[in-house]
């Protein structure tokens, strides 16, 4: 009850104070508020009054009764004889006043002087009030200003047995201590008042929520002028309006539903069935109440599209609201535009669907596809055949291939795709490729210049019921590049002019999109060219290996993905493949750069971990050459560079952010030795490790790039397994089936980077063709080791070489003596060429010089560059071995 309240308060407040005076419920409200507030005040006001009134009688009628019966007690006239009358009537006094519920009760001589008083130090003095009416012997009631306050007391004699007055009785009590009614009946009155107050607020807030629903929230103002408004448009809009009742009878009907209708000018009131002029099925469409949305029905001449609502779904009652809508041109205008509609719907698909690649066959294609069927039945592509190979046309129409030829059926007269021929100048596509304009023959079977193309096949195209085409040329920054024609057979009307726009807007998406692709084209056979001549022509003959390999340019271009295998000296072979991140030219080039230096840093023989450091120092010095503007530097790539000895069959191997090779044994299992990772090439700062594998003859090294195995649809450890899968169960397998069971097993269907895979299966070289000795550090042991090599040389069938040969030892080992330190190792091996090494523990490098014709020495290392083919040096952890090649005979 207590929240009702404060709703109806809060309500109440609510609307009293937001309520506008502008509407009805709100001047109900102020009203019915002023009216309840002048009923209180004035109930209030009287309550005051007759309070007032009421509390002084009552306070004289109280202190009357109580006076008279103190007077009248037993007890009291002889206490007044005593001789104390204080000790006596005090305790009287004080006993009856709180029984009496007064505020004093006093007892006095007939001077005046008290004898009781509810205040003791008032005892003894005089009265305050009046006191001659009572020494009369009447009752005396008066209001005074005692000791207590505003009283009103009554004074009454106390008479002996002679009626004699002997003393005097006042009683009294304060006015404000009397209880008065209008303690008693204010609040009654006050929450009437706001009950009033509440209730009628309420009910103006319900009549007001009321009104507002039947009004929307409009005040009369506004309703006056909505109505003015309601018929001014009514009568002035150009739709009709009918609003039928649920009989069936028309209630109302604006100026346009007359004039479309025609409608009598007494119809209200009249049921629709019998209104004349309406066609049939639109009287049952209004007399059924049903909804509809966009109809049209015929009204005379004229097509009307009806839409019909029923209304009352809010109590109200139950009608029909028609609207007409006169649609006769409406029609005409709507087939233009859904003409464009379709038209622009063409264009927006040609855009989604030509263009989606940078193959310009693909996109021939495409063109020919998009407009079938909506705009022509049949569309050829031709091509300067130059542009399919991605360079500039000829200004004439000759050499153009048929590039695509699409239709709605397979089976028909065109030229077959493929075919290579030239416009003649009569034809239409000779005309549109030489001015650069769309060409339009409307009328083929009465045209005679497109016939002399190939009369055969222009008899067939008209009997195969083709009538008429447009040719557009293919053009891109001022070059035609084919023409595009469109035809059309009885299935739709002959091409007009405005046809022709359309066609040269499908032409011109086309036609940058083949430009594109033409440019992609060259570009691309430029950089495959570039990276075909950068990558190994043919694999150099060499015994430690036998070798097979495979490269696939990346589908979106090439790459920088490369391998080589490089013979070097002591019959050993480096083995290195690499890749730089990215595609392109640049890309190619970087690996082009990459490739030499290894070539170069291989020729000083040095170790794959100190190669690699010296790889690493030039990359990073180009990627400071170059600037911003000219490259994006070779921040990625990676290498890997091993060397295999036929002779020891060992194998040592560096990598820069390889991958590690897979080595596939001669029982058929496969793994991945655990080599030494280092940064990518360009990083620094960290030094490379090599790993030593000794691998048994018959071991294939499986040497990748990361696009063999990787792929954003399979995580790496996904492809190393299937590598692994391919590599195992098969050791006997040579390497060019080993390459093609990999690529076949590993390589996605479309791989996005390009690949280089190479496999090589190790030999070694047969203990017969190498022969070795240790020479003790003496000069006479020179002549022995002549000797020696002298017999070696005889048993390999190679005595004509043994001269040169041990002359060139002779000058090694004396070196070796004389500048070196022990041990000395020589190593004589029987190749395609005749080596031979002299090993010693210095480190220090020989240097050829070329001593005047007066120096005693100097000459040794001169005679050994100009007998033998080749000669070097490389360093090993023991020092270093001086090496001489020999042609064989």
């Amino acid at each position: 009850m207590a929240s009702l309240f404060a709703r109806l308060r809060h309500l109440s407040v609510k609307r009293l104070f937001s309520k506008s005076t502008r509407t009805v419920a709100g001047q109900v409200l102020v009203f019915q508020v002023a009216l309840v507030v002048l009923l209180v005040a004035c109930g209030v006001f009287a309550l005051i009054l007759q309070s007032e009134r009421d509390s002084s009688a009552e306070a004289r009628r109280r202190s009357t009764a109580v006076a008279q019966t103190f007077a009248h007690s037993p007890g009291v006239l002889a206490a007044l004889q005593t001789p104390d009358p204080s000790r006596i009537l005090q305790p009287l006094t004080e006993a009856a006043r709180r029984a009496a519920d007064v505020d004093f009760i006093v007892v006095m001589d007939t001077t005046g002087i008290r004898y009781t008083h509810p205040l003791p130090d008032r005892i003894g003095k005089r009265f305050v009030g009046e006191i001659g009416p009572s020494l009369a012997g009447k009752v005396y009631v008066e209001s005074v200003d005692g000791p207590l306050g505003r009283e009103v007391q009554a004074t009454v004699p106390i008479k002996d047995a002679d009626s004699e007055v002997v003393g005097l009785v006042s009683a009294g009590m304060k006015v404000k201590n009397v209880e008065s009614q209008l303690n008693q009946q204010l609040p009654i009155i006050l929450g009437a008042g706001a009950g009033a107050l509440a209730l009628s607020a309420g009910v103006t807030a319900l009549v007001g929520r009321r009104l507002r629903r039947q009004t929307h929230s409009l005040a009369p103002d506004e309703m006056a002028l909505m109505y003015e408004h309601h018929d001014t448009v009514l009568h002035s809009v150009k739709e009709g309006v009918l609003i039928v009742a649920a009989d069936g009878r028309l209630m109302l009907a604006n100026d346009e539903a007359r004039r479309l209708l025609e409608l009598p000018p007494d119809i209200k009131g009249r049921l629709v069935s019998d209104l004349p002029g309406l066609d049939p099925d639109m009287k049952a469409l209004v007399a059924s109440g049903r909804e509809a949305t966009d109809e049209v029905h015929l009204a005379g001449e004229r097509l009307l599209a009806v839409n019909q609502r029923p209304t009352g779904r809010e109590g109200g009652p139950r009608e029909t609201v028609v609207t007409l809508r006169d649609s006769t041109e409406l029609q005409a205008v709507t087939g233009r535009a859904e003409v464009a509609r379709e038209r622009l719907r063409l264009l927006y698909d040609a855009g989604l669907h030509i263009g989606t690649s940078l193959d310009v066959l693909r996109t021939a294609d495409e063109l020919a596809r998009v407009p079938i069927p909506r705009f022509a039945d049949f569309v050829t592509v031709d091509l300067a055949d130059a542009v399919l190979h991605g360079e500039e046309p000829a200004p004439t129409g000759t050499a153009m291939r048929r590039a695509a030829v699409s239709g709605i059926v397979d089976d028909h007269p065109l030229t077959e795709q493929g075919r290579l021929f030239d416009y003649l100048p009569s034809t239409p596509q000779a005309r549109g490729y030489g001015s650069g304009r769309s060409q339009l023959v409307s009328d083929l079977p009465t045209a005679t210049g497109w016939r002399v193309q190939d009369p055969e096949r222009a008899k067939a195209i008209i009997d195969y019921g083709i009538h008429s085409l447009i040719t557009a040329p293919i053009q891109a920054r001022g070059v035609v590049l084919g023409m595009a024609t469109f035809w059309r057979t009885q299935q739709h009307e002959r091409f007009n002019e405005e046809d022709v726009s359309l066609a040269e807007e499908l032409v011109a998406r086309a036609a940058i999109s083949i430009d594109n692709a033409r440019r992609y084209t060259r570009e691309h056979a430029l950089a495959v060219t570039l990276q075909r001549s950068l990558l190994p022509q043919a694999m150099p003959e060499q015994n430690a290996l036998d070798i097979a390999y495979r490269y696939l340019p990346a589908q979106s271009g090439v790459g920088g993905d490369w391998f080589d295998v490089i013979p070097m000296p002591g019959s050993r072979v480096a083995l290195a493949v690499g890749d730089v991140v990215g595609h392109g030219l640049h890309a190619a080039a970087t690996m082009g750069r990459l490739r030499t230096a290894v070539h170069n840093f291989s020729a000083l023989d040095l170790p794959p971990d100190e190669l690699l450091s010296h790889l690493d120092d030039l990359v990073g010095s180009i990627d400071q050459s170059e600037t911003a503007e000219s490259a994006a530097g070779v921040v990625g790539a990676t290498c890997l560079y091993g060397i295999y000895d036929p002779v020891t069959r060992r194998y040592v191997v560096a990598r820069a952010g390889h991958l590690a090779p897979a080595l596939v044994r001669p029982d058929g299992t496969v793994t991945f030795p655990d080599v030494p990772a280092g940064p990518p090439l360009g990083l620094g700062g960290m030094p490379f490790r090599t790993a030593e594998l000794c691998l048994a003859e018959g071991t294939q090294l499986v040497l990748y790039t990361d696009g063999l195995i990787e792929d954003r649809r399979r995580d790496l450890d996904v492809g190393m397994e299937l590598l692994r899968e391919a590599l195992t169960g098969n050791p006997g397998r040579p390497p060019e089936e080993t390459c093609q069971d990999v690529l076949d097993s590993v390589l996605p269907g479309r791989p996005k980077d390009d690949v280089a895979l190479l496999v090589a299966r190790t030999r070694q070289l047969p203990p017969d063709r190498v022969a070795d000795w240790d020479v003790p550090p003496d000069p006479a042991a020179v002549a022995g080791m002549r000797d020696a090599v002298s017999r070696r040389l005889e048993a390999w069938g190679l005595a004509e070489l043994g001269f040169t040969m041990e002359l060139i030892l002779s000058e090694l080992i004396t070196n070796a003596i004389r500048y070196g330190s022990g041990p000395i190792h020589v190593r004589l091996i029987r190749d395609r060429t005749l080596i031979c090494e002299v090993a010693d523990g210095s480190s220090t490098s020989p240097h050829l010089r070329y001593a005047a014709t007066t120096d005693e020495g100097g000459r040794g290392l001169f005679l050994v560059s100009q007998m033998a083919e080749r000669w070097g040096t490389r360093y090993t952890p023991q020092g270093k071995v001086i090496w001489a090649e020999q042609a064989l005979p």
